[in-house]
């Protein structure tokens, strides 16, 4: 591998393991963006582009969410009740949307995603909460939420918390706690979404070498090696800032993520 490509990998790895361990994101569409570009200019398979760039971003966010809910458990910030009663959804979801990856439009999935992220940076960016009497839903309609986190996760390679810390915070749990808890939903997230790309591209005739299925390895050992030893700096960061800050910090994420989804895929 080109010394080049590998440090691009390696910087990567920085950027999405901080942002791991500070917001509970597993940074998959930092990691699906660039792969794209970078798959696109090595000439890849035009029409697995996509898929070897979600797959890829799945493998990749394993090791910076291990080591971010590790870190956020620490500071007791994961509500493991919650992740039980979630996690049973995520994986049928994620299961789905591997099987719908597969046929569904990629500009229909483009803009509503960058409709959904609009939705969810406005309620983040000016704190919109319901009355405190809210609770979260019980054990099915948390199981119901589980389901459809998985499908849009696994269709663009990101982990749980994009849509999960709002949903959480929306539910009156603290900011901190949801990006805790988030952070521990997205490391069975990442494994199973991970398996599903791998099996789905498994017959796949001519992916670059070094893939497994539509998982390109050289581009996910270079993340992981890296975002596994910044996400811990990332999450204690998050337990010395207010909830009003990792909130605007939040936002502003999800207005690049939009951004960069716009002008690049």
């Amino acid at each position: 591998m080109p010394l080049g490509e590998l440090s691009v990998y390696l910087g990567v790895g920085i950027v999405v393991g901080f942002f791991a361990g500070l917001l509970g994101i597993g940074g998959g569409i930092v990691i699906v963006s660039t792969l794209a570009l970078l798959f696109t200019a090595h000439g890849y398979p035009p029409e697995y582009v996509m898929h070897l760039a979600i797959g890829t971003s799945l493998a990749a966010i394993i090791a910076g969410s291990w080591s971010s809910f590790r870190t956020h458990n620490k500071h007791r910030a994961v509500d493991w009740e919650v992740v039980k009663h979630m996690t049973p959804g995520l994986l049928v979801g994620v299961a789905s949307g591997v099987v719908l990856a597969r046929f569904v439009p990629t500009a229909f999935l483009k803009y509503f995603f960058l409709g959904f992220m609009a939705i969810l940076t406005f309620q983040m960016a000016f704190n919109l909460r319901p009355k405190p009497a809210r609770e979260l839903p019980d054990r099915s309609g948390l199981a119901g939420v589980g389901v459809f986190i998985g499908i849009v996760s696994s269709l663009f390679g990101g982990g749980a918390a994009a849509i999960g810390v709002p949903f959480l915070t929306y539910c009156n749990m603290t900011t901190h706690k949801a990006i805790g808890t988030c952070a521990a939903m997205g490391f069975p997230l990442a494994i199973a979404g991970t398996i599903g790309y791998v099996i789905a591209g498994w017959t796949v005739e001519g992916l670059p070498r070094g893939s497994l299925g539509f998982v390109y390895v050289p581009a996910f050992l270079g993340i992981s090696v890296t975002s596994i030893f910044v996400a811990p700096w990332g999450a204690k960061l998050a337990h010395k800032l207010g909830g009003a800050t990792l909130r605007r910090i939040f936002a502003l994420l999800l207005v690049g993520m939009g951004i960069k989804i716009a002008v690049s895929v």
